[in-house]
């Protein structure tokens, strides 16, 4: 038998804890003396170090006590791989976002554009899909259908906040004949016309996403940073790249101030 500062020094668990373990019941001594002395015998030292090696895995002394009472704890170990698993995916992606900025630190590299990830939501939009003979197009195109959409749904309202996107199909960068959708996510499901339809888009879990301010015509640059980014971190593309449009030229009388939010759903490879 040990006493209980016997057993402290050969578990290097302090007294006090014996103690708390003894009061919760995940621990107890093989004798208690009339004077309150706790004595514990070489078996206990089996059990101290199960309650030891629960610790070091971040169960709590609860959750301890509910495995070693368990008639099958595996399902405690499960759930507790699966949180560490996620917490390690987390902090990897933390990890690579400071060596992605310590990166460009080094070089001296403006950061220009941050790439943030996060979630799209479900929503349901009218779209329009079609081929566009350039990109100044879009400031013809997209005010007629809003005005077609308009006159056949004349109570049809914008979701809160407004979420109006594009979508690219052609597999490379082109200035000419570009295959798009244009969507606009609003309230409810609404008439249909011959080309403009309406449908429930999913929610993206994650989409690896930068703004950037200026004329349209400078959105490569966006394009070409979020990619490298993806490609960098492990991650790929999974989905049609999507131009969300926040500021422009409807409330911006100067394209310097145009806002656009590059959005990109993502997987890892």
């Amino acid at each position: 038998m040990y006493s209980i500062g016997m057993f402290s020094k050969i578990t290097k668990i302090t007294v006090k804890a014996l103690r708390y373990y003894d009061k919760v019941g995940l621990l107890k001594p093989e004798r208690v003396l009339d004077n309150g002395y706790r004595y514990y015998s070489s078996e206990k030292l089996f059990d101290i170090q199960k309650i030891i090696s629960l610790k070091q895995m971040g169960f709590s002394i609860k959750e301890i006590s509910n495995i070693l009472k368990a008639n099958n704890p595996e399902n405690f170990l499960l759930e507790r791989k699966n949180e560490i698993e996620n917490g390690l995916k987390n902090d990897t992606a933390m990890l690579n976002e400071v060596l992605y900025y310590l990166n460009n630190l080094k070089e001296n590299i403006k950061m220009e554009y941050q790439i943030i990830l996060k979630e799209l939501p479900e929503v349901i939009v009218y779209s329009k899909r079609m081929r566009v003979p350039n990109y100044d197009a879009y400031f013809e195109l997209i005010p007629e259908i809003g005005e077609q959409i308009k006159a056949s749904n004349p109570d049809l309202k914008c979701r809160v906040p407004e979420y109006c996107f594009i979508m690219y199909y052609d597999k490379q960068f082109k200035e000419n004949d570009i295959d798009v959708e244009f969507c606009e996510a609003v309230d409810k499901f609404g008439v249909e016309t011959d080309s403009i339809k309406f449908k429930k888009m999913s929610k993206v879990p994650i989409a690896a996403c930068v703004m950037h301010k200026g004329p349209y015509s400078n959105l490569r640059k966006a394009y070409a940073e979020v990619f490298k980014w993806i490609e960098d971190n492990g991650y790929k593309a999974i989905a049609p790249a999507r131009e969300s449009y926040i500021d422009g030229i409807w409330n911006k009388n100067d394209e310097k101030d145009w806002l656009t939010e590059v959005q990109v759903p993502i997987s890892k490879k």
